[in-house]
């Protein structure tokens, strides 16, 4: 019986506290004509996220690129 309660709690589909529906306020965020990218409308975060993936991809890209460059030299005789 007491296992039975226990379970039923754990389980419990009702939540303890309401959470506030903040869709339509991020639908007026992301649909404002304010010139700016659907990417950036999030502001400095998503500004900071991006530069970040940015500069790791180019340095990404220039570091497969030297390798590139240096795997396909011949190696020098000794």
């Amino acid at each position: 019986q007491a296992l039975r309660q226990i379970s039923q709690r754990t389980i419990s589909t009702a939540s303890r506290r309401q959470l506030e529906n903040k869709v339509s306020e991020n639908q007026k965020l992301f649909q404002a004509d304010n010139g700016l990218p659907v990417h950036l409308k999030g502001g400095a975060k998503d500004s900071l996220l991006y530069r970040t993936t940015a500069g790791l991809t180019l340095f990404g890209t220039m570091y497969t690129v030297y390798y590139l460059l240096v795997s396909s030299m011949p190696k020098k005789p000794n």
